[in-house]
């Protein structure tokens, strides 16, 4: 697929807001791993193959477990692969990833005030919503993905 626009070239200065929101997020005290799995889940969710490329391979190369990420697209059947706070945070992706369908029920919030204060359940919103505004940029314009290795 030809890459439609490249945002980035087109006009920098468009992309600041949203990169302003991931070094929010990014830096909010989350931990790395969970904020990966954040990443990733949305990007499958939405079909981002440039964000799964890259979320994938970020998580990878900070240690990830492999089996794990190749079961996170089915992670309700697997929950002894998943802490509670992560289930929590992966359902609350999922809901507001999905927000048109049936919005975040009260059994999905009421799960990650459970799980995170109020302070950290900020953190997991604004990763939520700032993988979901990379993934529509992403696809709408066919971002194209980095060289394969050789």
């Amino acid at each position: 697929m030809a890459e439609r626009l490249n945002i980035f070239q087109t006009d920098p200065k468009a992309t600041h807001a949203v990169l302003a929101m991931e070094s929010y997020a990014k830096n909010s005290g989350l931990e790395s791993s969970l904020y990966e799995l954040i990443k990733i889940r949305a990007s499958q969710l939405n079909g981002c193959a440039f964000c799964l490329d890259m979320h994938l391979r970020d998580a990878r190369k900070a240690g990830e477990d492999q089996r794990r990420l190749d079961i996170l697209s089915a992670w309700r059947e697997a929950p002894d692969f998943f802490t509670p706070r992560e289930q929590a945070a992966l359902a609350l992706t999922e809901a507001v990833t999905l927000i048109s369908e049936a919005g975040v029920p009260e059994q999905v919030w009421n799960q990650a005030e459970g799980e995170f204060d109020s302070e950290s359940l900020v953190h997991v919103l604004m990763a939520i919503s700032v993988i979901n505004v990379w993934n529509r940029l992403a696809i709408a314009t066919h971002q194209a993905l980095p060289n394969a290795p050789e």
